[in-house]
């Protein structure tokens, strides 16, 4: 996979902070699970029916959607990932919905927002007159940032310009010998074309730390790998399980080391160049491991509760599109950021084909090489960012999932030299 990537129709929205969207969404976010009624139904007025959807997932406005954070007390890797999300490249415009006596801060979130150059605004239920009064103010607002975000140009955007994440779910045998490694050929070739790659789930990672630490860009950064998932072997030790699950026995997996492997292979061969946490975005193109598991003494029974959780930290980090592969078949997409699935096996492709974008159980079945699968899931990538519905979107998936965590900044050792710590919202 040597070709560079055909991008002659990309284009995104251009923003304050000299980033780029893929998509032009106004989110409606509410800030505790009190206001999440409210802020659902200002959403439900304007998403399309199914048959709308089935269609064509590009509309001619800029779609809602919903995104939150159903906790009442503070919690600040809440309140980034919620302030990262909403200064999204992806993302044009935010309506904050709160009830009034929670504790997340909605002025700082609001002002963060405009601050980025985009349109924000905050309905307090009990200051709105309840439900009817604040649903009736939302719908009002929206339709008003929808007619200014449709009136927006896009403008030329640059491969250098995408950041690219990748997650595995429902993961069985065949996944670590067709779709894995076949985004990681997939991440090669947009490395190589000067974009950032984000690959995550340290807790999947385990016994493949030294092989990481081989290619290290830097000696230093080789320890801090190591460290990374000795962190997530610790957390997971402590709290009695592993990321192993009955689906993934049932599917042919018979270790945590094979699992590991084959999550392992979606990261590709290029070298690595920083460790990130969730809502760091990359500060230069190239290839980075998320750590998505908690700092401190563990007091959260799992790292992340679904896939959802961590698609969510790869949004955070500015993440344009997200590569999903799957074995046992998984049909959730996201909000904000398009999910490209990748079917790793052929009968789950072939049973579940209207959720699935691409059929890499065509390499175990000897239809296609990895080569083949890698270069056509680059090309899927590309043709998503540049507007084309995947099929998650098509089908009108955005799932959205967010929890309590605690994480310290990275240290100097896990950035590239010369680069900072990337905080996109004032």
């Amino acid at each position: 996979m040597n070709s560079t990537p055909n991008t002659s129709a990309l284009q995104g929205y251009p923003r304050a902070d000299g980033r780029k969207g893929i998509r032009n969404i106004v989110a409606v976010a509410y800030l505790v699970e009190c206001a999440h009624h409210v802020a659902r139904e200002i959403v439900a007025q304007f998403r399309p029916s199914f048959d709308d959807f089935a269609a064509d997932a590009r509309e001619e406005e800029p779609p809602v959607h919903l995104i939150g954070f159903p906790g009442c007390y503070p919690n600040s890797y809440a309140e980034q990932m919620l302030e990262r999300i909403c200064t999204h490249p992806n993302v044009g415009a935010v309506l904050f919905v709160s009830l009034g006596c929670e504790s997340m801060n909605k002025h700082y979130l609001a002002d963060a927002v405009r601050a980025s150059g985009r349109p924000a605004a905050v309905l307090t239920i009990q200051e709105k007159g309840g439900t009817r009064s604040t649903i009736q103010n939302g719908l009002d607002w929206v339709r008003d940032a929808r007619a200014t975000l449709a009136a927006q140009e896009k403008v030329p955007m640059a491969l250098d310009e995408l950041i690219v994440g990748t997650i595995c779910g429902g993961s069985d045998g065949t996944s670590g010998i067709t779709a894995n490694p076949a985004v990681g050929r997939a991440f090669d070739a947009f490395i190589g074309a000067g974009a950032a790659c984000i690959f995550e789930e340290t807790g999947e990672l385990v016994g493949c730390e030294f092989h990481m630490k081989r290619r290290a860009a830097r000696p230093e950064l080789g320890d801090a790998i190591v460290e990374c998932v000795q962190k997530a072997a610790r957390y997971y030790t402590t709290m009695g399980h592993g990321s192993f699950s009955v689906g993934n026995a049932d599917g042919g997996l018979t270790t945590q080391e094979e699992k590991s492997l084959g999550a392992y292979s979606k990261s590709g061969a290029s070298p690595i160049v920083g460790i990130i946490k969730p809502g760091d975005v990359p500060p230069t193109g190239g290839l980075y491991l998320l750590d998505v598991v908690p700092d401190g003494e563990p007091r959260f029974g799992f790292p992340n509760i679904s896939d959802n959780a961590e698609i969510g930290e790869l949004i955070a980090c500015g993440c344009h599109v997200i590569l999903f592969t799957t074995g046992r078949g998984s049909v959730v997409g996201s909000a904000i950021s398009p999910v490209i699935k990748v079917c790793a096996n052929p009968a789950t492709y072939r049973n579940l084909s209207g959720d699935m974008d691409v059929d890499a159980g065509r390499i175990l079945e000897g239809r296609a090489t990895l080569d083949e699968v890698g270069r056509e899931i680059v090309d899927v990538t590309v043709a998503v960012a540049a507007g084309a519905a995947s099929k998650s979107e098509s089908l009108g998936h955005q799932e959205f999932i967010l929890t309590y965590k605690t994480f310290e900044p990275v240290g100097p050792a896990c950035l590239p030299s010369g680069a900072r710590r990337v905080t996109v919202a004032a």
